[in-house]
């Protein structure tokens, strides 16, 4: 992997961190992050998370991931806007699922399978 690509999925980690699991609940093993804590606005909390989340897959198709992660990570986008929307359940939503994370995640393994894939034709 070039180190410009792997800069960027750094600084993609870091922010799916920032928005799913920067925080931890003091005693527990809890996590979360600015989108739980934007969730806790109703409307505008979820909408103002959407652009960061939409961000991250936006990034995804920029580095080459390929069409159904792209769609994985969109579904995993939409289903945290939707249920997030919902009162009080979206908020606990919002503290298991992690879609930020979840999304980083499934970039990584991406792009490293398809480096893989690349290395074992040579």
């Amino acid at each position: 992997m070039s180190d410009e690509r792997a800069s960027e999925i750094e600084k993609l980690d870091r922010l799916s961190t920032l928005l799913d699991s920067r925080f931890r609940i003091p005693g527990t093993p809890i996590r979360f992050g600015w989108d739980s804590l934007f969730g806790l606005i109703p409307g505008a909390g979820d909408l103002a998370s959407l652009g960061p989340s939409a961000y991250l897959v936006y990034k995804g198709y920029r580095l080459g991931a390929r069409k159904r992660t792209i769609l994985h990570m969109m579904a995993n986008t939409g289903l945290d806007f939707v249920v997030g929307a919902v009162p009080i359940l979206g908020d606990i939503f919002d503290l298991a699922f992690k879609a930020n994370n979840r999304n980083s995640a499934l970039l990584r393994k991406e792009l490293a399978d398809g480096l893989l894939k690349k290395a074992d034709i040579a």
